[in-house]
């Protein structure tokens, strides 16, 4: 349980070492939308970024940049991707992803969890908000490579993911910020804020530290948008559980839980699933946290097409239970659990080349045999009888008269085992057999701020938290247990958009009641006891 200590210190008012109508904690994508829907409603605004400028943008940086949107048709999609072509038109069926389905992806994987309010938000506001990224400079394709099979001559998209942001995520970082600096928007690099200012209640700004130097900035309205506390081994083990402080991070190194413990400082409402993580199977030998030379190339994700095996070379989860942009999110938990926190995703020759991008870079732990008995001494830490015991059984229990059909659940099963396998089940009996050692990458915790609808940061007794705002993945309550693929960076930009629009109102309406923000008392600053 976490309990906040105050300290007392001097409460005279101090100057402002800068100041700006908004200032913005956080430098990926849902703090540069904020940064530009604050800019565009007049405010003037000032980004702070922990980061030095190559590693900045938080976990935005390190992701593909797949966003999860509703479209109707192909209208919508090019209404995003503009320069679609006549003949990708003719050789794709797109289908389309209703509000229904976003609703209904997001209540089913988060088992009814999610907010109801903020998940209105997030569905219907997800095509309006790609448009004006489109607007403001961001360019989009279509997901054909990751997203879509080829059946029968044409591409189908199967997973609710029709687009991504050109340049994955560097290049949305890119674009944004490009975007920023192009409306006046300055962001200070190697800025790590450490408290917020409050006077009578009110969020005044926020101290910082930069180049060694304490810094005093003063703001009518602060936007918290400084992602989770996945960088924290320590928080990760206290809030998460056993082992976590062992997983590897997929994403930046700057993400350690600040921004949580400013806002609880003041006040504010914890909410969401605090034990709870998007997760992944992520390269055993990975480095500790994310690389920008390999970005999200470290995931392995192609696991529905083969089997996964623990140290006792045993199937522990269902491979093909769903798409897997609907079960690789909490499936890095089930390999932490595992002896060792390791396991190994087997394939055979028959789908060797349904295998994603990532499985061929370079910097990946592989092995390949000719026969299982070889691949069953390849396979390190992992006991060859039992695997070879799992294979075999798990070959005799496919119902092998249902067609295989990655664009749909294909009912094609492994049935009658300890764990089934739901769809997509094959043999493993075709040479060359291919295995890859993984283990947990966490990407983003899920518990965070309460906010409301329109990214008010709440207080404990709840009502909005005056001059407050927080959006991306320091906000709690959007996600439990598990995760709809791409649904992360739409969150992000939804109610980056917000926070940005409704802190540029909140400074409109504190100017026309006369109040300053150029200066102000420092809050008493939190002291976190585990």
């Amino acid at each position: 349980m976490t309990e906040i200590v105050t300290r007392s210190e001097d409460e005279a008012h101090c100057p402002a070492d800068h100041h700006a109508d908004v200032v913005i904690v956080g430098a990926g994508n849902a703090a540069l939308c904020a940064a530009l829907a604050a800019r565009d409603r007049g405010a003037s605004v000032l980004v702070l970024e922990a980061a030095p400028k190559p590693e900045a943008g938080g976990n935005s940086t390190y992701t593909a940049g797949a966003m999860r949107v509703v479209y109707n048709g192909v209208d919508d999609v090019k209404s995003l991707v503009p320069d679609l072509g006549e003949a990708e038109i003719k050789n794709t069926d797109f289908g389309q992803y209703s509000e229904d389905d976003f609703f209904d992806d997001m209540f089913r994987v988060t088992a009814f969890r999610t907010d109801p309010d903020l998940c209105e938000a997030l569905v219907r506001k997800s095509l309006p908000t790609l448009q004006w990224m489109r607007r403001q400079g961001v360019r989009f394709q279509t997901s054909h490579g990751r997203q879509a099979h080829k059946v029968n001559g044409r591409f189908r998209f199967w997973g609710g993911l029709v687009c991504e942001v050109w340049g994955g995520g560097p290049g949305l970082v890119d674009m944004l910020s490009d975007a920023a600096r192009g409306k006046g928007i300055e962001i200070l690099y190697q800025t790590l804020a450490t408290d917020l200012i409050v006077t009578d209640g009110r969020v005044r700004g926020v101290r910082a530290t930069r180049d060694g130097k304490d810094l005093v900035i003063g703001a009518q309205a602060v936007i918290l948008a400084c992602g989770g506390f996945e960088s924290n081994a320590e928080m990760r083990a206290r809030y998460l559980g056993q082992n976590w402080d062992l997983a590897k991070v997929r994403g930046t190194r700057f993400n350690m839980g600040l921004g949580h413990a400013m806002a609880l400082s003041a006040g504010a409402r914890p909410a969401g699933h605090w034990s709870g993580a998007h997760a992944v199977a992520w390269d055993q030998n990975a480095p500790e946290y994310g690389d920008l030379a390999v970005g999200d190339a470290f995931q392995k994700h192609s696991y529905p097409f083969g089997i996964v095996v623990n140290a006792h070379g045993k199937r522990f989860i269902d491979e093909g239970a769903d798409f897997r942009n609907y079960t690789y999110a909490k499936y890095g938990r089930e390999i932490l659990e595992q002896p060792g926190q390791f396991a190994w995703q087997v394939f055979d020759g028959k789908v060797a080349h349904m295998l994603r991008d990532e499985y061929r870079i370079r910097e990946v732990t592989r092995v390949e045999a000719g026969s299982l008995q070889e691949l069953a001494q390849k396979l390190e830490g992992v006991d060859p009888k039992g695997f070879l015991h799992t294979v075999e059984t798990f070959n005799q229990a496919i119902l092998q008269d249902r067609p295989f059909d990655p664009t749909v659940k294909d009912g094609r099963a492994a049935m009658g085992l300890e764990v089934q396998k739901s769809n997509w089940a094959n043999p493993i009996d075709t040479p060359p057999f291919e295995a890859y050692a993984v283990t947990c990458g966490v990407t983003f915790t899920f518990g965070g701020l309460k906010i409301t609808p329109d990214a008010e940061v709440e207080h404990l007794t709840g009502t909005p938290i005056p001059g407050l705002f927080a959006a991306g993945e320091i906000v709690g309550g959007l996600f439990y247990n598990n995760y709809p693929g791409g649904t992360g960076l739409t969150s992000g930009a939804v109610f980056g958009k917000i926070a940005g629009e409704s802190a540029a109102a909140h400074v409109q309406t504190a100017q026309s009641a006369g109040e300053s923000g150029t200066t102000a008392r420092p809050a008493r600053p939190a002291t976190i006891r585990g």
